[in-house]
């Protein structure tokens, strides 16, 4: 059920980040629960490894890179058709949101599930 929620919540900040970022753009709901579930597998797959990586470099930036790495696995999700991001600062700021949102979702279930 947490999964489902998650799922949800991240698809949210998909909805809230297409609104508030120029240069995101998402075709609708059943789109953006689509890009919540691959930016996800990517965020668990790929976003690992390369944080896993570029650990050396986290360090030194204080952690700032893994924003970077986040973005870019933002990015990489703008392969879904009805998901378009239109360039890296885009899809930085529009991970953000996406972040942002997923942790009050996942606070705010926490208690209730």
């Amino acid at each position: 059920m947490k999964i489902i929620f998650r799922i949800l919540f991240t698809a949210l900040g998909v909805l809230v980040a297409a609104n508030v970022v120029p240069g995101i753009s998402v075709a609708g709901f059943w789109t953006a629960v689509l890009v919540a579930v691959v930016f996800g597998l990517l965020n668990a797959t790929l976003g690992t490894i390369l944080k896993v990586l570029t650990f050396p470099l986290s360090i030194v930036t204080f952690g700032f890179f893994f924003l970077v790495i986040n973005a870019l696995m933002f990015w990489a999700a703008s392969f879904i058709k009805g998901f378009h991001v239109a360039g890296f600062w885009a899809a930085f700021f529009g991970s953000l949101i996406v972040t942002i949102v997923s942790m009050i979702g996942k606070r705010l279930t926490r208690e209730h599930i």
